[in-house]
């Protein structure tokens, strides 16, 4: 995306997701499970499931991996990023919370 694309809209960053210096749930979920290796792709996970998690706070694991089907990951596999997701959403739910 051009940044002028953005003009006018509220943009959200991986920075942003954490509140008073405490990690939101996706993001405390993504350490308990071990979802990230190198790091590199983990702000587009991250980013891409918080919104994907704030229109469906119920998916289904199915759903889940295909809302990240324009992620890619070459050190982790998907399997700690979906449990951790699932996981997150689960939280979320339980608290009442949306996602970010």
């Amino acid at each position: 995306m051009f940044a002028v694309q953005a003009h006018g809209h509220d943009i959200q960053t991986v920075e942003g997701l954490s509140h008073g210096g405490e990690l939101a749930p996706l993001q405390a979920c993504f350490r308990t499970h071990h979802a990230l290796q190198c790091g590199y792709c983990t702000a587009g996970f991250l980013i891409t499931l918080t919104d994907f998690l704030s229109h469906n706070p119920d998916p289904t694991e199915q759903q889940v991996r295909q809302a990240l089907t324009g992620n890619l990951c070459r050190c982790t596999g998907y399997k700690n990023i979906v449990e951790a997701a699932m996981d997150a959403a689960r939280q979320m739910r339980a608290k009442g919370e949306a996602a970010a």
